[in-house]
Formats: C-alpha cells, structure tokens, sequence
C-alpha cells in the first residue's frame, strides 16, 4: 500500500506541469486497481482548499469526494501519529507539520512509500519517499 501527498492529487487534476502526467497515470493505476493506495482525510481537505483558491469550489469539492472513495478506506491519523509527527517536526527543519504527521502515520501502517512531490519527506528514516516521474516511482507503478 502507498501513501498519497497532498501535491500528487493537485498535480493530476491541475494544469500543464512536469509532474502532471506522472501523478494522473498513478491515480488512473488506483482506479484500474493495479495499484494499492490510500491517503487521509486531511490530505483530502487540504486538497479541497488549495484546489479550491483557483477554481470554483463545487469542482474543487467534486474532486475532493472523488479522492475519497478512490483512496477509500482513508487511513485515520491517530494520537500516537500526532505525537511521532510532532517529534519528525522538531528533528526534520524542511519537513512542515502537516507533512510530518503524515509520514508518522505512513510509517505507523507499515506503507510501501509516501509518494509527494515534496522532497521534505526524503529525509524521514524509515520512511519510503517516492516522488512522481523518477524511476523509483516508475518501479512502484511496473
């Protein structure tokens, strides 16, 4: 099972980037059932918001349900989370808050690889980062 970031689900409904097509062919592998991922809900809502600055919010909203049954179940964050984030904060100067509870709780369920554009995540011991377009990620894709 992988983790999805927040900058992957962006990336496969945003515009012409270098990351687009890399993150829209994972999130089609998902649908097509090749690959296994999930994400948290407030990887979802963080979605939501960012998406929703640009674009109406009913379609940033519709993209947001769609992630969620796609990435279904949704893995919860736990206390247990929050305090090893915490502690991932404090050690990782270029991993932010948000980012270090989510590489807790993808360590905590024992996740193949965190798969986020953000090269904070590459610094986490015990934790795979993968970023979309490099080989790693296309081994994770095969």
């Amino acid at each position: 099972m992988i983790v999805l970031d927040t900058s992957v689900l962006l990336y496969a409904v945003g515009g012409e980037h270098r990351l687009r097509q890399p993150s829209l062919r994972l999130v089609d592998a998902i649908g097509g059932g090749s690959a296994d991922a999930r994400t948290t809900p407030e990887v979802v809502q963080e979605f939501v918001h960012v998406y929703g600055r640009r674009r109406p919010r009913e379609v940033a909203a519709r993209h947001g349900r769609r992630y969620a049954e796609l990435l279904a179940p949704l893995l919860v964050v736990t206390a247990m989370d929050l305090g090893q984030g915490l502690r991932l904060y404090e050690r990782h100067g270029d991993l932010g808050a948000f980012d270090a509870v989510l590489a807790a709780t993808a360590i905590r369920t024992d996740a193949d690889a965190l798969v986020s554009a953000d090269k904070g995540f590459a610094s986490v011991r015990g934790l795979v980062h993968v970023a979309p377009g490099t080989d790693a990620f296309e081994r994770l894709l095969a």
